[in-house]
């Protein structure tokens, strides 16, 4: 996590302001040797959820060392032009993309669980290397998903204020001015949590009385999480406790997403027609989630060749992984099914935490250097 101070400049209200916070600040700034192996294709902003806007993410990323880094955003690729902006003024090749939900419906994997912790039948992809004047369309072709996914969010927060009434949230004036909505960028379930996480913090405090009043609402904390509840002088307490929520909460009040998903067959031709690479998520089954928001759970592991058999039908061409998230088993038996299936293979782990860090250390093991390989093609596709 970069200073807070340098935060809170390259957070500014306005993109104008952070890119010239950041001109002023690079006037001090010694970055660290650029290592080779550490780069990052899946970093979230404000344009969907996240502590940093675009140009704090690109400072924060070359700040630990990257080499280039990307940006992906829910439903939203409106941040792509400040973060290429701020990238030139750090001097760092970057690629930009963002992620989405995709209905599996008509396919083999209709009404089958894959990467999405909240729904079947809908898939987390990727659109990566995204060519720069292609951005206003992708921006107008999910103007009407995001549209559908806000009438989605208004149902849920009237269950949260059916299960919390005392909470009384409000979509308008709590959770919207949380987002860049105005901007074009997605609202997602975090969000809504973090809303939550304010009031709740403003209602009850930090500390016992927070542990108490989530133990009221139904909620068993594990160590961790109790500790991180106690913590009271964390800056970005708030974070911690919407974790919590999404992982407990959300389940409880969660409704289908259905409108706001296109289905795959256009997303398909979507890609096609503006030359990016459309990218199968691989989350796998998780054990011990790594950004504390994830429960266990079971996902595509099971018929994962089902997957790859949908993904050759359907035309997609490319998967996206995580290295530090996933065992070395499953990576052996994921990497060789996109051997199979002839799958351009990228890598991305997701930034939208404060406790996480920009950095994959997988990427110094020698067996990942076609990841490092494919980041620098993506960015040459972008820019040709």
């Amino acid at each position: 996590m970069i200073d807070i101070a340098v935060l809170n400049l390259l957070n500014a209200p306005t993109r104008e302001e952070r890119l010239a916070n950041l001109a002023e600040v690079l006037k001090t700034t010694v970055f660290p040797p650029a290592v080779p192996e550490y780069i990052n294709n899946h970093i979230h902003t404000t344009y969907s959820f996240s502590p940093y806007s675009p140009t704090a993410a690109v400072y924060a990323a070359r700040m630990e060392g990257l080499c280039t880094a990307g940006i992906i955003d829910h439903d939203s690729i409106s941040g792509a032009g400040e973060f290429l902006e701020a990238a030139k003024l750090v001097n760092m090749p970057v690629t930009i993309g963002m992620e989405c939900r995709v209905s599996m419906d008509g396919t083999r994997l209709e009404g089958r669980r894959t990467n999405n912790p909240d729904q079947v039948g809908v898939s987390y992809m990727t659109i990566q290397s995204v060519p720069h004047h292609q951005i206003g369309r992708l921006t107008e072709f999910f103007r009407p998903y995001r549209e559908a996914r806000h009438v989605r969010n208004r149902r849920m927060v009237e269950r949260i204020n059916a299960l919390l009434p005392e909470i009384a949230l409000d979509y308008d004036r709590d959770v919207l001015p949380l987002s860049m909505a105005e901007e074009g960028g997605g609202v997602t379930e975090r969000h809504l949590m973090y809303a939550l996480a304010k009031k709740l913090t403003a209602q009850v405090g930090r500390g016992e009385g927070m542990v108490r009043k989530l133990t009221d609402m139904g909620l068993t904390l594990s160590e961790k999480q109790r500790a991180q509840m106690l913590d009271t002088e964390y800056f970005f307490y708030e974070y911690d406790l919407l974790g919590i929520l999404k992982s407990a909460f959300v389940p409880k009040i969660y409704i289908d997403a259905t409108d706001e998903c296109p289905k795959l067959p256009d997303m398909v031709k979507l890609c096609g027609e503006i030359d990016a690479y459309l990218c199968y998520a691989y989350l796998g089954d998780v054990g011990d989630s790594v950004t504390g928001d994830k429960k266990a759970q079971k996902f595509e592991d099971d018929y994962l060749d089902d997957v790859f058999e949908c993904l050759k039908e359907e035309g997609v061409k490319s998967v996206t992984y995580m290295p530090t998230r996933n065992t070395p088993a499953q990576l052996e038996r994921l990497r060789g099914l996109c051997d199979r299936y002839g799958m351009f293979q990228i890598s991305g782990e997701d930034i939208n935490s404060p406790r996480q860090s920009f950095v994959i250390r997988a990427m110094e093991n020698p067996m990942f250097r076609n990841l490092i390989d494919a980041t620098w093609k993506l960015i040459e596709h972008e820019t040709k």
